[in-house]
């Protein structure tokens, strides 16, 4: 037997196993998660877009304009005046042309045709963004673990919110009494596209930073706070409802003084008799009077949040409740002057906007709250 030398290696070296491979996000984390994020993105402004352009329509008086629902040939607008001509035939069928516009010509026609038109041409255009970029990542297999139902959920919201857009349009022409859409259709209407908005938000926002990142951050949080930022986030979305049942019945242009409503401070009109129950959503005074009050009260707690997150220990999360408070006191602002002014057109449209930007930048504190970035002496620590 041969003498082995003292100083021979003995053990044999198992090699490492190769990595996994694959398309999965956990093999690309960045780019899959930035492209996605981007793509959300884009559906983000496309609805706010959205938002505003319903505000535009239902402002001039449009919804009607275009009293059938056809998901396919409706891409087309009239292209003879024979069509148009149809399209304006079955206008004059409705209440609103009878007893609001019986003086209206075809040109005055089209005019709020087109709003209409974009506006549904615009949804068919989020549809289809949506189901290209989902298709594409699911076929690609770039889409995170467990994101795959978050993604789907938004495309299926949004087959909800174009059915609901038809039934709430639906409501002001298959009506005798109705002149324009019934307001709590339009309450719902407008609350699903800012739920829509807000998780599009959140999911950008969580997509922002890699997974591990967002674990480690979490250990940080600050639960009072993003309790706090919870509950205004629902006041906020309360107070939009409120708004589009202002806007639904045209309680904005009925009381224009401030801060007294026709120079009182309750108005003597606040509670008819007739209407029950119903005067919280269909008497201009107490509709008005609520969105009046739910704005002081979002003002007060949205300072009460604030001055709660001046303790937060990362300067992030204070900068984003600082820009959060600046929105809503603008918001403020915003209301009031369309309060004066009876809502003119382009006031109302950025009174809608600002209201978007609010809602977004509650989310945002909200998710520093839940997902601060961490400051150390060098800077701040993604």
């Amino acid at each position: 037997m041969a003498k082995r030398p003292v100083f021979q290696e003995v053990t044999t070296e198992t090699p490492r196993a190769a990595p996994p491979s694959g398309g999965m996000i956990d093999s690309a984390p960045k780019g899959a998660r930035r492209a996605i994020r981007a793509w959300l993105i884009v559906i983000f402004v496309m609805v706010a877009a959205m938002i505003a352009l319903g505000g535009a329509t239902r402002l001039t008086g449009s919804g009607l304009s275009i009293v059938e629902w056809k998901p396919v040939t409706g891409v087309m607008p009239p292209m003879s005046d024979a069509a148009w001509q149809s399209e304006f035939d079955a206008y004059q069928q409705i209440p609103q042309f009878t007893e609001e516009n019986p003086d209206m010509d075809l040109a005055g026609f089209k005019r709020i045709y087109w709003w209409e038109w974009s506006h549904r041409l615009l949804g068919r255009l989020v549809g289809l963004v949506w189901a290209a970029g989902f298709l594409f990542f699911w076929a690609t297999k770039r889409i995170p673990t467990g994101w795959t139902p978050r993604l789907l959920g938004l495309g299926v919201l949004g087959g909800l919110q174009g059915a609901i857009g038809w039934w709430m349009v639906h409501s002001g022409v298959a009506t005798t009494t109705l002149t324009s859409v019934a307001s709590y259709r339009l309450a719902i209407h407008l609350g699903l596209a800012f739920a829509i908005l807000g998780l599009i938000a959140w999911y950008a926002m969580q997509l922002s930073r890699p997974e591990a990142a967002l674990m480690r951050a979490r250990r940080a949080a600050e639960p009072k706070l993003f309790s706090m930022s919870t509950g205004l986030m629902h006041l906020a979305f309360v107070q939009i409802l409120i708004g589009a049942l202002v806007a639904g019945i045209d309680a904005g242009r009925q009381y224009t003084g401030w801060p007294t409503m026709g120079g009182e401070w309750i108005p003597a009109a606040i509670w008819d008799p007739a209407l029950g129950w119903r005067n919280l959503f269909e008497n201009p005074a107490l509709v008005q009077f609520t969105h009046r009050m739910v704005g002081y009260l979002l003002f007060i707690f949205g300072i009460v949040v604030w001055r709660r997150s001046r303790r937060s220990p990362h300067s992030v999360t204070r900068g984003a409740y600082t820009a959060m408070l600046a929105a809503l006191l603008l918001q403020v602002v915003l209301g009031i002057m369309n309060v004066i002014h009876a809502s003119p057109l382009m006031l109302a449209l950025i009174h809608q906007l600002g209201a978007v930007l609010l809602f977004v930048l509650i989310l945002r504190a909200r998710h520093h709250a839940r997902y601060p970035f961490e400051t150390s002496i060098r800077g701040t620590v993604k």
